[in-house]
């Protein structure tokens, strides 16, 4: 038996329909980095205003909740495909607004809030459709190989979109960053195009009130898929202070929007570093409690962050959380794929999309708020304790993942390669 460090590439070698999915995903990636870095930038620029950056992360949690639940019935109802062929389409619609709105004069900052709520209800479609295709792309025993690449691919969008982003705004300004935003949605629903259809098994369950319903109460009966949520929730909210990079890079840092750019990707080169080497995460057989202790990593870092006395060490700090978030994140995906039937899958994908994307918009406001009422510092630190406390506290009150093993995947019962 042999020790493998790097990513095993062994889906994309497979599997043509992975491949492109892929590449598509990747774009989407890097697109959706030039708005986390350009939003909140310009409205900072706007209004030198904390507690207004994380009012926008407020403002983008409301749609995305709102669509989540519902998406994820979509996602159950019909090809998944088109879903994600329609979405990449209006993303780009949205870049185009930003970038119209950026070029004006006097760019209206309400129109900042909402289109970049309009992008996160989209990404409550988007991203459900996009987990729910994995597994009907790729067999069972690829699964853990198949979301680390995702992983990866995903964490080369963290660390590369935002860095381009800061200097595209420093060096050409907003209108063309976010002209280039909307050209890589347009070139990700070329390449979700050649992916084949994404029928939900069964042809897809009847989209209503009842569909919703089911979803609730699987994940309602199943405290292993509470807790995978609920640790990623908490851990987000406070310990995902990138509502206080602008502040801290311009401000307490003394750069420009490279170095709020650099900031914004250092948790995604951690997180590329942490998945290009994540070739052991087949052999893991306790997955939940490497969940719990990446977790305590991630606090501790960002804990450690609000007292770091440079640029450098700011950015070595984050990257070693991002290293950790991507450790829980292929666990999670693992876990909770595995766990739910395939006919529930993007139900329980659109509630994951609401945790996973809604806390660190729900993060936004709650570090803008407490940087504006005590101190960015603070607010930082705080931050770091509370979600340590957090997953402490779900590994004692839900022992169903502290328990969890590969061997419990298994007894889940087969499924059909596709």
């Amino acid at each position: 038996m042999t020790f493998r460090l790097f990513a095993d590439t062994t889906p994309l070698r497979e599997s043509p329909r992975f491949r492109r999915l892929y590449v598509g995903q990747l774009l989407n990636v890097l697109g959706r980095e030039f708005t986390v870095v350009a939003v909140p930038y310009q409205v900072y620029l706007i209004t030198e205003s904390t507690l207004l950056v994380g009012a926008l992360g407020l403002a983008q949690f409301i749609p995305l909740l709102a669509s989540s639940v519902i998406g994820g019935a979509i996602v159950d109802a019909i090809d998944r495909r088109k879903l994600l062929i329609i979405s990449q389409v209006i993303l780009a619609a949205t870049a185009v607004g930003l970038a119209v709105n950026a070029a004006m004069d006097r760019p209206a900052l309400w129109l900042l809030f909402v289109l970049s709520g309009l992008n996160a209800a989209l990404f409550a479609i988007d991203s459900p459709a996009r987990k729910a295709a994995i597994p009907a792309v790729l067999p069972r025993h690829l699964l853990p190989s198949g979301f680390a690449l995702i992983q990866t691919m995903t964490e080369l969008g963290h660390a590369i979109g935002p860095a381009v982003a800061g200097l595209l705004i420093a060096r050409a300004g907003l209108p063309l960053t976010y002209g280039l935003e909307a050209a890589t949605f347009g070139l990700a629903a070329l390449a979700m195009a050649g992916v084949g259809p994404l029928v939900p098994e069964g042809g897809g369950r009847k989209l209503g009130a009842a569909s919703i319903k089911e979803g609730l109460r699987y994940l309602r009966g199943h405290r292993l898929i509470q807790s995978v949520f609920l640790i990623d929730f908490s851990a987000m909210v406070f310990g995902m202070p990138r509502a206080l990079f602008p502040a801290i890079g311009t401000g307490m840092l003394g750069g420009d929007a490279t170095t709020v750019g650099l900031l914004y990707a250092a948790p995604g080169v951690g997180s590329l570093i942490g998945a290009v080497t994540s070739g052991w995460v087949g052999r893991v057989q306790r997955r939940g409690r490497v969940v719990i202790w990446a977790v305590l990593v991630w606090s501790v870092s960002i804990a450690l962050f609000g007292f770091a006395p440079s640029l450098p060490v700011a950015l070595a700090l984050l990257a070693i959380a991002g290293a950790a978030d991507v450790v829980s994140a292929v666990f999670r995906n693992t876990i909770q794929q595995l766990a739910v039937p395939d006919a529930l899958r993007g139900r329980l994908s659109g509630i994951q999309t609401a945790i996973t994307a809604g806390g660190p918009r729900l993060g936004d406001f709650e570090s803008g708020l407490v940087a504006s009422a005590v101190s960015i510092r603070f607010s930082v630190i705080s931050g770091g304790v509370a979600s340590a406390v957090g997953a402490l506290l779900i590994a004692r009150f839900y022992p169903q993942l502290w328990g969890y093993s590969a061997s419990d995947a298994d007894d889940l019962g087969p499924s059909e390669d596709p």
